[in-house]
């Protein structure tokens, strides 16, 4: 055994044992005792950084533990290889995506390999490959079959910097998520998902997912956003000029109908879609369209902040209120959104905070149709609008109603005279999937102007990517551009057709990979519904809370689709959802803190880390440096740290090397143990029972660790020598057996070796996770805090059995609580067992 912890030489060892003896792969027709274990898949845009790591270490430690519990642990890897930086480097350096993409994972591979993660690798997938994007494109073809993929024109996001669409979860504060360019709108025909169909499903099956955190949850209803209010449709007054319109009326959706005969105005969200042909013509066309495209340009966020200005212009067209059958006049203003509603909204400014500022902007009608009942409201004294509940006032038939009970009436109503009634709204809008790009899956779908919209035989699957094509950034497909890809055969009337030209969104093919591994290298059919059905939902999945809304909302929705098509029967895809934290570091260029990115100057590459201190330092201190599901600051300094701890494991071994030898096979057996390996005994399991716990419960790896170092320190303080009682050396023995076994999951290369050292057959992964003998845990003695009127004055020492009078006894005798005590009253001694003695006096 070296003096020196050799971990240059031990660690590439180790991972060619593990893949040589396929300690990681997996007979997926096993399912005795099944744990899938997922890690969320890389995209493979060039070479992962220390935080990067923090994911696939942490599904390590996860696989390593279960599988040292004797769990059948699937554990796959595969890449999220579509999307967009490949296609905008192929456009700036001329490297071709799919060269890139492979090149970059060839690199990811071996980082994950350094870093001693290990997978079934049998099981790889790739999402840009033809053997993949086949079955994606399969998939779509199932969902166009139940009228889940449609072809629309409708107003889209549209990323200048990206030259593409961007779905509505993919535009964060009216910025492109990506790149964080300004998004504009525009107005483009486009394939959807109707993602909308599965609002309540994805709503109700929330309270299904006990094993994801609570955060997450919230997040996803949020951003299905149900609500109930009232539709009410305002009668669009013909324009002048008798010019017909495409819609006699506009509707909108509120929550606050009570408050309809305050209405004053009207709003239209600048992207509203009719609006221009409601416009033409008419003398502030010209005004409304340059407003439109000045507020294209601010974000969504700005928007609508209340402290932003708002702003608008009249539209030169009225509707009518049809509860009251007044002629408001019709505005556009950028305060509305269409993503909410209908993309129009009853303005009524003394009900509601931002119309309020608008019509005191631009000089309009403030009207109160909800009165305070503790204090009279007058329009002369408010300097903002009333919001809360009341009584409804001017309004008709509702007058003296209490407003919420008015909701009902008015809803009512609505429904008897038709022009409106109760609905459901959600906020979730159909996904938009298409982009006009060429790295991505194609749309598998045809053009015909005999036959209209054709889909590609499953035959003919898959659509192939041409191999040349023109990058070019004006927002135009290159597939467009390329006449071999686009003429093809009518499959339907076999006349001259052409393709369709969009590729699909890259979260398309990350809504089903999880199924993919099953049965990744199978030619004839997409899922294994068989072995699926065995294996999933996966039991834990493992990734990043950026992802809580878009991948994991995407999934979802995947999988009650597939469901419903009978390729599954199972309608959620993950039981257990840990969403890890990030890891900041501050910037070299401003010294703040921040996410680790090549734009902040902030990341750490574990190149040299590995070089200086081997992968079970970075796999270690990445670990311990704070709770897993929070944001952690990387230091170098604890780095160091982490090492000093592993060298020092390595030469307690080396040093009591020929004593460990000697009591190999020595049981320990607790009525021979004195004082010192008692208690270090106790520590021991103590140590296993609270780390199994934190493995258990929410991955406490931190904690985790320091338990291991705590119990190192126990080991310290024992002495211990050749010529030690055997119940000594045999407690000494087993604990450092157990040290390695718990050290094991998180930094397994050094494990691996002293497991060996210590006299064992590789490998430690088929040894089975330290029990706790319950035996062990007691305690002769314990440790009591002792308080005079809930403050501490010191502690005292009782007998493990005592009984509450004895405890008070002792308590009472203490000489520090006599001192805190005399002269006065003792009123009550609360005992709290295993804890505290408080001693209330007066």
């Amino acid at each position: 055994m070296n003096e020196k912890y050799p971990f240059q030489e031990i660690e590439p060892k180790w991972q060619a044992y593990w893949r040589e003896h396929g300690l990681f792969d997996v007979d997926p027709s096993q399912t005795d005792n099944k744990y899938y274990c997922l890690m969320m898949f890389p995209y493979p845009s060039g070479t992962l950084h220390v935080g990067h790591g923090r994911n696939y270490i942490i599904g390590d430690a996860v696989t390593r533990y279960k599988k040292m519990q004797g769990l059948n642990v699937l554990t796959p890897m595969g890449w999220d290889a579509f999307g967009l930086p490949a296609e905008n480097a192929a456009i700036k350096t001329g490297t071709h995506p799919r060269e890139s993409t492979l090149n970059n994972i060839k690199v990811i591979k071996e980082q994950l390999n350094t870093w001693g993660c290990c997978y079934d690798w049998n099981r790889e997938v790739t999402s840009c490959l033809p053997d993949y994007y086949k079955w994606t494109q399969w998939l779509f073809i199932r969902l166009y079959e139940r009228g889940l993929a449609y072809r629309a024109k409708a107003p889209v996001n549209w990323c200048p910097s990206c030259a593409t669409v961007l779905a509505n979860e993919q535009v964060v504060d009216g910025c492109c998520e990506r790149c964080e360019a300004v998004v504009e709108p525009r107005e483009l025909e486009q394939w959807f998902f109707k993602i909308t169909d599965y609002a309540q499903r994805l709503l109700d099956d929330l309270s299904k997912l006990d094993g994801w955190p609570e955060r997450v949850k919230i997040m996803q209803e949020n951003w299905i956003g149900r609500s109930e209010g009232t539709r009410v449709a305002f009668r669009l007054i013909p324009r002048e000029d008798g010019a017909p319109d495409a819609q006699d009326s506009v509707p909108c959706y509120t929550t606050r109908v009570d408050t309809i005969y305050g209405c004053t105005y009207m709003v239209l969200a600048p992207e509203y879609p009719a609006l221009s042909e409601m416009i033409k013509g008419l003398p502030q066309e010209q005004a409304v369209l340059e407003y439109i495209a000045k507020s294209g340009k601010m974000s969504r966020i700005d928007r609508t902040a209340d402290s932003t200005e708002k702003t608008g212009v009249f539209t030169g067209r009225y509707v009518v209120n049809p509860y009251n059958g007044e002629t408001v006049p019709l505005w556009v203003a950028d305060y509305v959104l269409m993503e909410y509603g209908t993309g129009a909204v009853m303005a009524v400014p003394a009900h509601d905070t931002r119309d309020w500022a608008f019509a005191k902007n631009y000089g309009l009608d403030i009207r109160i149709s909800i009165q305070n009942p503790e204090q009279s409201l007058a329009l002369d004294e408010m300097t903002g609008a009333y919001t809360e509940d009341g009584i409804c006032v001017d309004s008709g038939p509702f007058s003296g109603i209490p407003n919420r009970e008015a909701i009902k009436k008015m809803t009512e109503y609505a429904a008897e005279q038709e022009f409106g009634g109760f609905q459901i709204h959600y906020r979730l809008r159909d996904w938009l999937i298409s982009r006009q790009r060429y790295w991505g899956a194609p749309i598998p779908m045809i053009y015909c102007e005999q036959c209209g919209l054709v889909p590609v035989p499953d035959t003919d699957l898959p659509v192939l990517l041409p191999d040349t094509v023109e990058f070019r950034p004006d927002g135009k497909s290159p597939l467009a551009q390329s006449e071999e890809f686009m003429r093809v055969d009518c499959p339907a009337c076999g006349r001259a057709a052409r393709r369709e030209s969009d590729t699909m969104d890259t979260f398309v093919d990350s809504s089903w990979y999880f199924l993919r591994y099953m049965n990744a290298r199978d030619e004839t059919r997409a899922i294994d519904t068989d072995l699926c059905d065995k294996w999933l939902p996966v039991d834990q999945y493992i990734g990043g809370i950026e992802h809580a809304i878009l991948h994991l909302m995407y999934a979802r929705f995947f999988t009650k689709a597939l469901y419903d098509i009978g390729l599954i029967h199972f309608d959620e895809p993950f039981a257990h959802l840990f969403t890890q934290g990030m890891i900041c570091k501050r910037s070299d260029k401003d010294g703040q803190l921040y996410k680790m990115s090549k734009s902040k100057g902030n990341v750490v590459s574990p190149v040299e880390l590995l070089r200086e201190y081997g992968a079970d330092t970075v796999r270690l201190y990445t670990l311990f440096i704070g709770p897993p599901e929070k944001d952690a600051e990387w230091n170098d300094q604890g780095v160091e740290g982490a090492f000093r701890f592993l060298r020092r494991i390595w030469r307690k071994i080396y040093d009591h090397h020929e004593l460990l030898a000697q009591a190999k096979g020595l049981t320990p057996r607790l009525d021979d143990m004195a004082g010192p390996e008692r208690d270090l005994y106790r520590k021991m399991h103590e140590t296993i029972q609270r780390i199994t716990r934190d493995m258990d419960g929410d991955f406490h790896f931190n904690t985790a660790i320091a338990q291991i170092m705590e119990l190192m320190n126990a080991v310290d303080a024992l002495e211990v020598t050749p010529e030690s009682p055997e119940s000594c050396r045999a407690v000494f023995r087993e604990t450092m057996e157990t040290v390695v076994l718990l050290l094991s999951p998180f930094a397994p290369h050094i494990a691996e070796e002293l497991w060996q050292e210590l006299g064992y057959a590789p490998s430690i992964l088929n040894a089975a996770w330290p029990l706790v003998n319950e035996a062990a845990l007691h305690r002769d003695r314990i440790e009591l805090v002792l308080q005079v009127n809930g403050k501490v004055r010191g502690h005292v020492m009782v007998s493990a059995d005592a009984d509450r009078e004895a405890i008070e006894a002792e308590a009472l005798n203490d000489e520090h609580v006599k001192k805190w005590i005399e002269g006065k009253t003792v009123r009550k001694v609360i005992v709290v067992p295993g804890r505290l003695v408080n001693v209330a006096v007066s």
